[in-house]
Parts: structure tokens; C-alpha cells; sequence
């Protein structure tokens, strides 16, 4: 069992920058791929970035691209998501997800937190 803990989301102005973290309990984070989504209002949520259990290898959104950086601290239990140049369309409730080894889709999420962009 994993739990997920989002913080570090707020209100910034475009082309600002914020860096969202993921705490995690349990003692098997490490062997979890990790991965980031969004919501935004009146949209389905999508796929933003996610990183193998190393952070070795790491895969993004065609949209954030170039501007988000996806790592992860293992001995810290805790994953990242550096987002630069941000833009009003970047505006959602992000989601931290983990992956078990030998699954296709995320088994724990957590609750989330607001990225909310002024332009």
C-alpha cells in the first residue's frame, strides 16, 4: 500500500514557475514508476509526465515538453515536478499516481493540488 501526498501547487503568473512534490509512505515507492496528471475544469484528466522506478527514464506530454521536469528522490520517498514557463492553459488539479511493477495503469493516486495560472 502506497499513499500519496501532492503539495506545492498555488497561483502564479504566466511564464512563472512552480515545483510541485509527492510524498509517499511505504516502504516500496522505490520500485513504483511515478506519475503526474492534471484536471482541468470541465476536462477529462490527462497524462502529464512519468518517471521508471530509477529515474532513469522519464516520458512527458507533447504540451509540457521542454518546460516540465519530472525526478523523483527515493530515499526521501518523494517525487517532483519542476514546471517552468507556465502557461494559463496549465491551469488544473494535478495528480501524483504510482505504478506497480508489472501493471499498466496506476494503483495509488492522491488527492491532488491546484495550479492555478494568471495571465
Amino acid at each position: 500500500q502506497v499513499q500519496l501526498v501532492e503539495s506545492g501547487g498555488g497561483l502564479v503568473q504566466a511564464g512563472g514557475s512552480l515545483r510541485l512534490s509527492c510524498a509517499a509512505s511505504g516502504r516500496t515507492f522505490s520500485t513504483y514508476r511515478m506519475g503526474w496528471f492534471r484536471q482541468a475544469p470541465g476536462k477529462e484528466r490527462e497524462f502529464v509526465a512519468s518517471i521508471n522506478s530509477s529515474g532513469g527514464s522519464t516520458s512527458y506530454a507533447d504540451s509540457v515538453k521542454g518546460r516540465f521536469t519530472i525526478s523523483r528522490d527515493n530515499a526521501k520517498n518523494t517525487g517532483y515536478l519542476q514546471m517552468n514557463s507556465l502557461k494559463p492553459e496549465d491551469t488544473a488539479v494535478y495528480y501524483c499516481a504510482a505504478r506497480m511493477p508489472g501493471f499498466n495503469t496506476y494503483q495509488y493516486w492522491g488527492r491532488g493540488t491546484q495550479v492555478t495560472v494568471s495571465s
